[in-house]
């Protein structure tokens, strides 16, 4: 199992993740496959192998009204093919999550175009990385304009807009509030792509009351043999926050600093424990990799010791 952060690197000082200038001042892939790099060396000399690039990583390539930054990953293609050598000998595993901007199900034909031109984006990248079925794009279903089964059926009708090569990439998440894993389990049978189960999203959208061992084992069984499915795990806040001198209760969905190590310990002995089939953990917590390094070592203090998938030296 490797377990995996998102984005932002926080320890030793801190990364960058993407080259982050406006358009004006000539942002480039270049400058954000410098930082990935650096960030796959951080992974590596912390025995991370799992990461989540920023969406943003080719800058502005999927804009609308700036087509000249359009052919970066063509121009950039050589330096991809490295970056992604070194990501496959280091045995990292890479993703991408468009976030709430991208809503493949859109009403609108304009909105929907735009979510198909990001989704080529982040598959360009991946391919020309070269690499395998596991570096994935995830992707929530969105809005619910005219119900479910309207709903699912535009996302089904945006999917069939994607080339063959964006919908090998695409995987579907259950989310927090509307489309819960009965509703993506639908979807992924309609479209033949993988769901991505998000533990704190199931406990905060389950209407249908799926025991957490089942609602895993219906997700992992999406996954076609061969690639290692991919879960999302997060511990939900608990802190209580002063505004405007009025304390103010968390919501559910929202995600913790760091990640609970025994109910983490709980969900592997007792969700996961016994399942035949081999997963990863992307940790969605603000902590970012600082969460993840607390939780690997407040597991091994417990006599926990999770295999990493370390590349062989």
């Amino acid at each position: 199992m490797r377990l995996g952060f998102a984005v932002k690197v926080l320890g030793g000082g801190g990364l960058p993740s993407h080259d982050t200038r406006r358009w004006r001042s000539g942002p480039s892939l270049e400058v954000s496959l410098d930082r990935l790099a650096a960030i796959l060396d951080f992974c590596d000399a912390n025995d991370i192998r799992m990461y989540r690039m920023a969406t943003g990583l080719a800058p502005y390539a999927s804009h609308p009204d700036l087509p000249q930054f359009r052919d970066a990953p063509r121009r950039c293609a050589e330096r991809l093919r490295a970056v992604g050598e070194r990501a496959r000998s280091l045995g990292i595993r890479l993703s991408t999550h468009p976030g709430q901007y991208t809503v493949l199900n859109s009403e609108q034909d304009r909105v929907q175009g735009l979510a198909v031109d990001e989704l080529e984006v982040q598959a360009e990248l991946l391919d020309a990385m070269g690499l395998g079925p596991e570096a994935v794009v995830v992707l929530h279903v969105g809005g619910a304009a005219g119900g479910k089964p309207a709903a699912l059926e535009r996302f089904r009708r945006g999917f069939e807009r994607l080339s063959e090569a964006a919908r090998a990439r695409l995987v579907v998440e259950n989310d927090d509030r509307t489309f819960a894993l009965t509703d993506v389990l639908t979807l992924s049978e309609r479209i033949a792509r993988p769901v991505v189960w998000d533990i704190l999203h199931h406990h905060c959208n389950d209407p249908d009351g799926i025991p957490d061992r089942e609602a895993l084992a219906l997700a992992l069984r999406t996954w076609p043999d061969g690639v290692t499915p991919k879960i999302h795990y997060s511990t939900p806040k608990t802190a209580v926050e002063e505004r405007g001198g009025r304390l103010v209760l968390p919501q559910l969905r929202a995600h913790a600093d760091t990640i609970d190590p025994i109910a983490f310990e709980h969900f592997l002995t007792e969700t996961a424990g016994g399942l035949d089939v081999d997963f990863d953990v992307m940790l969605e917590a603000k902590a970012k990799d600082l969460a993840l390094l607390a939780l690997r070592s407040s597991l091994e203090r417990r006599g926990r010791h999770l295999p990493t998938g370390r590349a062989p030296r």
